[in-house]
This record gives structure tokens, C-alpha cells and sequence, in this order.
């Protein structure tokens, strides 16, 4: 590889880094964030308050979210071209696994612009609000399956390089397993999230992503 081929190569590590940092820190504000302030899953009347006196917030999340799956559906082309060289089948799984994300999140925000419609038309059907953000929480953890099922090939192709380090890859396909331990105990067991455990079962997940992100930003590849 000349130099030019390898300036280039580590400018494509540096553009998934980027959109990579975009889709984190879009996820964080719109997933973890926002809920946070906003919603209280076991108060109806309190969420919907919330909501209503932080409308803007609310939107701005939605807003977040819809950059980070544009965003999302990017990242993993970028990645194909950078370790395609590595295995090309794994690399279109890869591929596969994350766009088909793509489109059901897409979908699933519609249950937050049904919860932005009743808000903002003056309603007070707090239970059709909480109804809603169920619902955009269940699409969310059907989702998920394939945020995990992604990172699995994705680890492996970085295992394999010798443009990332091991490391990494070792974690990010970790990371699939956490979040498919984290779906399969959220749909089994009605209680699953009052254990508090899914964030540290999401550990090796919230590691790998991050830590990647930063290694081709920083580096590129």
C-alpha cells in the first residue's frame, strides 16, 4: 500500500469515527437523556406533566433520534469499505444487521410524535401517553436485537485487522451477547428492568462502541 492509498485508508477509519461519535452521542441524548428527565414510567400524570413543560426537550429528542438512525444507516457502509478487506461475508453481515435497524426505528418514532399530538393539542389522556411511550419502549427493545446481532461481526472483523486494536473487537462481540441477554430478560420476565443489572450487562457494548469510535476518530485506521 503507497502512501496515498494509506492516507486514504486512515481518512475512511476517521469518517466512521466521526459518524460514529454522531450516532453515540445522539443515542445517549435521545435514549438515555431525555427519557430520564421526562419520563416516570410508574407516574402517568407526572411523565405527562413533564412532557408538557418540557415540549421543546421532548422534541429535541425526537430530533436526536431521527439524526442518529440517519446517521446509523451510514456508519456501517463506511465500515464495509474499511474492513471488507478483512473478510467481505462477515463485512456484509455487518452491513445487513445494522441497516435493518434502520427503518423499524424510523417506524417505531411515530409512537413519540402520537404522544408530541396529544400534548400539543391540549388533551389530558395521560394513560394514552404512557400507552404510547410503552409502546415506543417496546420497539425500542425489538430493536435492540439487531443493535446487538451487528456488533458480533463487527467485532470479529476488528479481531481480525490490524487496523484496531483486539481488544475491542473482543468487547464489542460481548457486546452482542449483552444485548440479546437484555432482550431475551426484558421479553421473558416482567420485572427484569427493576433489577437494575441491563446497564452493567451492557458494559462490554457501551466499552466496545465508544471505545472504537474514539480509536478511529483519533487515529483512523
Amino acid at each position: 500500500m503507497n502512501q496515498e492509498s494509506k492516507l486514504s485508508f486512515r481518512n475512511t477509519g476517521r469518517i466512521a469515527g466521526l459518524l460514529y461519535l454522531v450516532v453515540v452521542i445522539t443515542g445517549i441524548f435521545s435514549l438515555g437523556y431525555v427519557p430520564s428527565k421526562l419520563i416516570v414510567w410508574s407516574d402517568a400524570a407526572a411523565t405527562f406533566t413533564n412532557i408538557a413543560n418540557s415540549e421543546f426537550l421532548f422534541r429535541l429528542g425526537i430530533l436526536s433520534g431521527l439524526i442518529c438512525y440517519t446517521f446509523f444507516l451510514f456508519l456501517p457502509l463506511v465500515l464495509y469499505k474499511l474492513l471488507k478487506p478483512v473478510h467481505k461475508t462477515y463485512a456484509i453481515y455487518m452491513v445487513v444487521l445494522a441497516i435493518v435497524s434502520v427503518p423499524i426505528s424510523f417506524i417505531n418514532m411515530q409512537n413519540k410524535f402520537a404522544v408530541l399530538s396529544i400534548i400539543s393539542s391540549g388533551g389530558e389522556e395521560k394513560d394514552l401517553v404512557m400507552f404510547y411511550l410503552n409502546q415506543y419502549d417496546y420497539g425500542n427493545l425489538i430493536v435492540q436485537v439487531f443493535w446487538g446481532l451487528w456488533l458480533f461481526p463487527l467485532g470479529y472483523l476488528i479481531f481480525k485487522s490490524a487496523i484496531i486494536p483486539r481488544f475491542l473487537g473482543i468487547l464489542l462481540m460481548l457486546g452482542c451477547v449483552s444485548y440479546l441477554i437484555n432482550f431475551f430478560g426484558n421479553a421473558l420476565f416482567s420485572n427484569y428492568s427493576d433489577l437494575g443489572i441491563s446497564s452493567f450487562i451492557r458494559l462490554p457494548a457501551t466499552l466496545g462502541e465508544i471505545g472504537t469510535c474514539l480509536w478511529l476518530l483519533i487515529m483512523g485506521a
